[in-house]
């Protein structure tokens, strides 16, 4: 009874302050969010993607939405990393895989505070240790971009700053969404002037958050948040 009560008082604060066609809407969202999960989880953990002729099972958590968009490729694809690398020294840039995984590895957020996570702007993360693996997924495009001042082109100085902090033989891997909101990574992509060693696209091919490995012809045009919601392709880079 007393959770029905809060739930009651829940529905009453969100329809005072959004409106009830908003808050319909918003319940409306929610049944298709559940029948869409429903139909993926019947159909996803049997059809893998692909990724450089490896499959890959997608992930399906629940958490931050992944079964709905570019995370559901994003972090198995970073974990395989990830434990190639057991037991040495791995650094992630954004805390992203501890909401999947148990993991044991060094984390630099800026802004999510746990007690995991070094709450550092990466530029001004100081360390003398030197990593085998430094990994981020969907991290670097906010990288001064949503910042006070803002800052675009601090994506230059944090790429070269990563890449001095890896062993000798150490991997830098990062996935960024093709087609956000900065139009100066964005160039940059275009143009090939990250620095990576290798890069590999993946674009969104259905509704049920289907991915597709593919060639950079085939994703360059492609927009953020169309036609479906966040990414809609993928660069996965590689620096080593």
């Amino acid at each position: 009874m007393k959770n029905f009560e809060t739930k009651l008082t829940v529905y009453k604060n969100e329809i005072l302050k959004k409106g009830i066609i908003s808050f319909i809407l918003n319940r409306i969202q929610k049944i298709l969010d559940a029948i869409l999960l429903l139909v993926i989880l019947s159909f996803k953990p049997k059809h893998p993607f692909t990724f450089n002729k490896k499959n890959y099972f997608y992930s399906l958590s629940r958490y931050n939405y992944s079964w709905k968009n570019e995370r559901s490729i994003e972090v198995p694809l970073i974990y395989e990393y990830v434990l190639k690398n057991k037991n040495k020294n791995i650094l992630e840039v954004g805390n992203v895989l501890s909401h999947y995984y148990k993991v044991t590895h060094d984390i630099v957020d800026k802004y999510e505070k746990s007690s995991n996570v070094i709450n550092k702007d990466i530029i001004s993360f100081k360390t003398k240790k030197k990593y085998d693996l430094i990994i981020a997924i969907s991290t670097l495009e906010h990288v001064g971009w949503e910042e006070v001042p803002c800052e675009p082109r601090k994506i230059m100085k944090a790429l070269p700053y990563l890449r001095s902090l890896l062993k000798p033989g150490g991997k830098l891997v990062v996935t960024l969404p093709i087609g956000y909101t900065n139009p100066f990574l964005n160039k940059q992509i275009n143009n090939n002037k990250l620095g990576f060693s290798q890069v590999y696209f993946l674009k969104r091919i259905s509704l049920l958050n289907d991915w597709k490995q593919v060639s950079f012809s085939e994703v360059k045009n492609v927009e953020y948040n169309t036609p479906y919601s966040n990414a809609n392709a993928i660069l996965v880079g590689v620096i080593e």
